[in-house]
């Protein structure tokens, strides 16, 4: 694919999960036997992404080391007979995608957009995948999105191509939801995309799903969107001037059996790793029976 090159937000600082994450990464916290940001990792490599531009903070360089080579131990475990442990490292799971990873500060705490813009350096003008490091899309990371959006962003000669998923209507003030032009297929042009709105005003129930994939036009654009919600550069906002100013932005829906992970706080994170560990491929058996037990134990809800 013409575009190889992903920009991975992972500066923030997680506090809806702290103590958790007062010492290490959100995007480092477990689901199941991986954490969350080498599954996403794994999705964007399976779309063709080779180039991984990671957005840190203070706090994150535990990201760096995860996916850098640790040869000591690498070599003990060859030595001491836990070869069945390295298919699982990630240095080595991905060596031979020749993946490459890069990474840049962002200095301020400013938001979304402002993360992306720290990325304008390496990216230049050319076209990049934005997947937010704190959300697994698909079981497993098991999904296409990423490569069916590239593509329709290259035949369509669009601007940007935004992933959504449907959410229920009580959900939608969590979120920044599509105002679709005309009827919102599979792939639909979007007229508009409103941050958060009321259950009553929001356009559809079309929410935002983590993933985009942006011409670097968008870069023009955040430099010059001001501070909105929280004093931070929105990321939507820039969206939404990109399309007023009549960008082509379409978006694109997830399939209804591929659901995004989303692990911005306890609920949601829990709910996760019980759903990966109960489908773990060599213990989920095992785990839905202890889940049934314990559901004895405890009561019906």
């Amino acid at each position: 694919m013409a575009i190889d090159l992903a920009v991975v937000p992972v500066a923030g600082r997680g506090t809806r999960m702290l103590p958790l994450t007062k010492s290490q990464p959100k995007e480092m916290l477990p689901v199941g036997r991986r954490p969350v940001v080498q599954y996403v990792v794994e999705e964007l490599a399976a779309s063709g992404i080779r180039r991984m531009l990671f957005i840190t903070g203070p706090g994150k360089t535990a990201i760096e080391n995860h996916f850098d080579f640790d040869n000591e131990l690498i070599t003990h475990l060859r030595e001491t007979g836990g070869e069945r442990f390295l298919e699982e490292m990630p240095e080595l799971r991905f060596q031979r995608e020749n993946l490459e990873y890069f990474y840049t500060r962002q200095r301020r705490q400013l938001g979304l957009g402002h993360a992306v813009l720290c990325a304008r350096a390496m990216v230049g003008n050319q076209p990049f995948v934005v997947a937010l490091g704190d959300s697994i899309i698909g079981l497993h990371a098991e999904s296409d999105i990423v490569r069916r959006m590239v593509e329709r962003f290259e035949r369509d000669r669009a601007d940007a191509v935004i992933c959504f998923e449907e959410v229920l209507p009580q959900e939608v003030s969590r979120y920044g939801i599509a105002k679709p032009r005309g009827t919102a297929g599979d792939v639909f042009q979007l007229d508009d995309v409103v941050e958060k709105p009321t259950p009553d005003q929001a356009p559809s129930s079309l929410a935002i799903a983590a993933r985009y994939v942006c011409s670097p036009v968008i870069f023009d654009i955040l430099a010059d969107t001001p501070p909105g919600a929280g004093g931070e550069i929105q990321f939507t906002d820039a969206l939404r001037r990109l399309i007023q100013q009549g960008g082509k932005v379409l978006g694109m829906r997830l399939a209804p059996d591929v659901r995004r992970y989303d692990i911005g706080g306890f609920e949601s994170y829990f709910r996760a790793f019980t759903e990966f560990v109960i489908s773990d491929p060599q213990l989920g058996q095992a785990m839905r029976k202890h889940l049934s037990d314990l559901l004895e134990r405890y009561g019906p809800a």
